[in-house]
């Protein structure tokens, strides 16, 4: 029968960096690294050795010794510090990041470890949103999403001016069928939760007491392949 043999602490702890997500750098108090983590290599574009004793603002350039010296100070009240921080690669291309600082104990008690992650991508992605939300607001179309309940999630400034609505926290109170009572439009909702798009004309009483004519689109909001809502338009024809 074989025997199990444990394995010593700095094999177990470089086997754990080594499976980490986020990349890992380990430097000295002064800020000079002693240690990088696979992901690390991967993220920065440089192997352990073209690193080792240079100091962390080779990867954060805006991580001085300053700035490395006033976070050792906060540790000794909080165990963890976080900011946000650019990463800059061995071929000089930048990218945004969040860094956790935390001491460690390695050749010194007061060893810090860094792990830093990439959030270039989350950041384009709130970009893309925030300008969807502006087209969204903007758009002389009169545009709105409900939950599956019916129940306004948003509306933009035209949808609002045109069913005579004062906020958008007044909309949020109001129920789809509170607004566009118009056959066939309640029933259009329910085919759009089953996953159908439809496009009606209505003639609707405007302010003025008069007819007009609007197109009215409803269609499934998706996330994956579950309806999570329904998103529509208005429009003037």
């Amino acid at each position: 029968m074989a025997l199990f043999v444990p394995k010593d602490r700095k094999s177990l702890f470089r086997q754990f960096l080594a499976g980490m997500y986020d990349a890992v750098v380990i430097t000295d108090p002064s800020g000079h690294i002693l240690e990088i983590n696979p992901r690390a290599e991967e993220h920065f574009g440089y192997q352990q050795e073209e690193v080792l004793d240079q100091p962390v603002t080779k990867m954060i350039p805006g991580l001085t010794p300053e700035i490395v010296q006033r976070i050792r100070k906060g540790l000794d009240e909080n165990r963890r510090v976080m900011i946000d921080a650019t990463g800059k690669t061995k071929d000089g291309r930048r990218f945004f990041c969040e860094v956790a600082i935390s001491p460690i104990e390695m050749t010194d008690p007061d060893d810090l470890v860094f792990t830093i992650r990439n959030i270039e991508r989350r950041r384009q992605i709130m970009e893309l949103l925030r300008a969807k939300e502006d087209a969204f607001n903007i758009s002389q179309s009169a545009l709105f999403t409900c939950d599956t309940d019916g129940r306004f999630t948003a509306t933009n400034e035209a949808f609002r001016e045109m069913f005579g609505i004062a906020s958008e926290e007044d909309a949020k109170g109001l129920l789809f069928a509170d607004v566009m009572t118009d056959d066939p439009l309640p029933a259009n909702f329910k085919k759009a939760l089953a996953g159908e798009t439809t496009v009606t004309g209505i003639v609707a009483e405007n302010e003025n007491d008069d007819n007009e004519e609007v197109e009215v689109v409803i269609a499934p909001c998706r996330l994956g392949r579950k309806v999570r809502g329904v998103v529509g338009s208005v429009i003037k024809i």
